[in-house]
């Protein structure tokens, strides 16, 4: 049991790690003209036309890249939650009993990833300025597909995890 245990752990630990690699990571879109260096955009920072000037903050565009930027922050923030609250249940539940709060708030973390990469492939035009549209996904953006079956997973495992002996 301490080595399902363990390995529940290392496997949360790694979807933990890349929901915060491809939230904070600024490769989520890469442009590489030719004969000049390669372009990241990201979710914060050289984001698109719609960051400046503030008067456009308010256009629909803006709102999809807030949208995957609120979700993917969520997706963390309960990736982390879930964590604690099986530490928590490890230790305060009886034996037999399942970790059914563990595994909805990881199920959500991987609803919130699915919606933000969702979000992103259907709508990655729509934030880029002319310029920056013939890019490819980079690897942030591969990070979260990742991760939304590492959450899903993981979230599952703790609803047929029961505490044994």
């Amino acid at each position: 049991m301490f080595i399902i245990l363990a390995l529940i752990i290392l496997f949360h630990f790694a979807g933990v790690i890349l929901l915060f690699i491809s939230t904070i990571h600024n490769a989520w879109w890469v442009v590489s003209p030719p004969e000049r260096e390669v372009i990241y955009a990201d979710l914060w920072y050289s984001c698109n036309s719609t960051c400046y000037p503030i008067e456009n903050s308010h256009t629909v565009e803006a709102a999809y890249l807030q949208v995957v930027q609120a979700t993917m922050i969520l997706s963390t923030i309960l990736c982390c939650i879930s964590f604690f609250t099986f530490i928590l249940q490890l230790f305060r539940i009886k034996q037999g009993e399942r970790f059914i709060f563990t595994a909805i708030i990881e199920l959500l973390a991987s609803l919130c990833v699915m919606i933000a990469a969702s979000i992103y492939t259907a709508q990655n035009k729509s934030f880029h300025v002319t310029s920056l549209q013939q890019g490819s996904y980079g690897s942030s953006y591969i990070l979260a597909w990742v991760s939304f079956p590492m959450t899903l997973f993981s979230g599952l495992m703790y609803l047929v995890l029961r505490k044994r002996k």
